[in-house]
């Protein structure tokens, strides 16, 4: 839980100040996070406002000296506030106190949540459930999650639910949703291909699936799922035409841009006796080639099919290229002298690709080439591949690199040079540095007198002595 201090300090800084001022001026009162920060943060202050008006005979507060009374670190005057006419006005505090590690706190809040509960709104009683979901896993949320149990025996307020922008809210309000059968399969596969949430997607996914059979009501729910933006709404879809045999269907989904649908893909045509690999072979020989049809050769290929991969590093579309080097690392077939030029390939996601295929052989690359990407007028993308790479590099590279970026313009490239530094030491230190040529050692020792500013002496004391080099 983020402790949002801003929240306590708006509410005590409303407190007091008259009838007229409210919540919503203070926090997003639909959102059950901003009720439960408040709760903790209104006890961490080291200064609280006056709460002599809790004495009885005294008028209603305004609701931000009520919700910080409410919230306060003295149980008899949260217990005190409760009983306040205001009270229920904020009945997601109220929630919150259901859960109150005092016991005479909590049965007082559940009385006044039960009283309250049969006059409150659909949009309320979602708020106040919300608010219980959060609260329910502290050590004594079993109150609130027997009156919760209550709440959502209301259909109206499991709907209120689904619409809720808190996450835990809108799962709930699903599930209820589909255990009562509110929703139709139709519906279920349209909210699977709209929703943000994973969750929710796959609830809802399954749920339309689960309740159609082979037909027409099936075919238009995997037409649905099909067409969704999200990876794993289309993969339930692609998984559905095993059903009915749609392998026409399933191979359109081989070159997919996601990993999942492309598996899913295969998997329906191997059901039925079809083997993928020579479609992605046709693929990736085509002048059309995408993306998915290149790491799809990647992901069920061998060796053998580098052949169809090679060409396509030097294809004009980035994804294309980035997906070929992605693919021929997964077959195992990276020659790093045909990938080594693409390090200045104009598309950052090539280059990324590139650093990761050759980190393995990074000690058989050419030092000198490397250190030429650190160079300033490099781009960004091209810098940090090469620190990748002397980073994965021999003992006198990588010491070179670290020293040469530890004052470096780029912070990023800066710091991972000093956390580099931090610690280092491999056991051939010595060794190496001791064989160098002179011209190489005296250049090494520069760069270690130059660092001093930067590391401090002790540092660099102990690099020096991991070297053998004089102190």
């Amino acid at each position: 839980m983020n402790i949002r201090t801003d929240l306590a300090q708006s509410a005590v800084e409303a407190a007091g100040a008259g009838p007229g001022s409210s919540m919503g001026a203070v926090l997003d009162t639909t959102d059950a996070r901003d009720w439960v920060a408040l709760d903790l943060t209104v006890r961490r202050l080291w200064v609280l406002p006056s709460t002599d008006w809790l004495r009885a005979g005294d008028p209603a507060p305004d609701e931000p000296s009520l919700a910080v009374a409410l919230c306060h670190p003295d149980g008899r005057i949260r217990q005190a506030a409760l009983t306040s006419p205001g009270a229920a006005a904020l009945l997601p505090l109220v929630a919150v106190r259901c859960a109150d590690w005092v016991a005479p706190v909590r049965e007082v809040a559940r009385a006044v949540l039960r009283d309250a509960l049969p006059g409150a709104t659909p949009e309320v009683l979602g708020a106040v459930a919300a608010v219980i979901l959060r609260v329910a896993q502290r050590r004594h949320g079993g109150s609130a999650e027997e009156l919760l149990e209550d709440i959502l025996q209301d259909d109206a307020i499991a709907d209120v639910l689904r619409g809720s922008e808190d996450r835990a809210a809108r799962r709930l309000g699903h599930r209820i949703a589909i255990e009562r059968g509110r929703l139709s399969p139709a519906d279920l596969a349209r909210i699977a291909a709209r929703d943000h949430d994973i969750v929710v997607q796959d609830l809802c996914a399954d749920a339309a699936l689960a309740r159609t059979r082979d037909g027409g009501e099936h075919g238009e729910i995997v037409r649905l799922l099909l067409g969704a933006r999200q990876a794993r709404v289309r993969a339930a879809g692609v998984t559905a035409l095993s059903r009915t045999g749609d392998t026409g269907r399933a191979t359109a989904f081989l070159a997919d841009r996601s990993g999942l649908v492309r598996a899913c893909a295969r998997w329906v045509l191997r059901q039925h006796g079809v083997e993928p690999l020579p479609h992605y072979r046709s693929l990736c020989a085509s002048p059309d080639v995408s993306p998915g049809a290149a790491a799809g050769l990647g992901e069920c290929g061998s060796a053998a099919d580098a052949g169809l991969l090679r060409p396509l590093l030097a294809h004009p579309a980035v994804a294309v290229r980035a997906r070929a080097v992605w693919a021929l690392r997964m077959l195992d077939a990276i020659e790093p002298d045909r990938l080594l030029p693409l390090l200045d390939d104009p598309s950052a996601a090539v280059v990324r690709e590139v650093a990761l295929a050759l980190t393995p052989t990074a000690a058989r690359l050419p030092e000198e080439w490397l250190h030429r990407r650190l160079a300033t007028d490099r781009p960004h993308y091209v810098r940090t591949a090469a620190f990748r790479l002397l980073a994965a590099h021999g003992t006198a590279a990588q010491l070179r690199c670290f020293l040469t970026l530890l004052d470096d313009a780029d912070p990023g490239l800066s710091a991972r040079a000093r956390a580099a530094l931090h610690g280092w030491g491999p056991a051939d230190t010595a060794e190496v540095y001791a064989a160098l040529p002179p011209a190489e050692r005296a250049h090494l020792d520069a760069l270690l007198d130059r660092a001093q500013a930067s590391l401090g002496k002790e540092p660099l004391n102990r690099l020096r002595w991991y070297l053998g080099a004089p102190r």
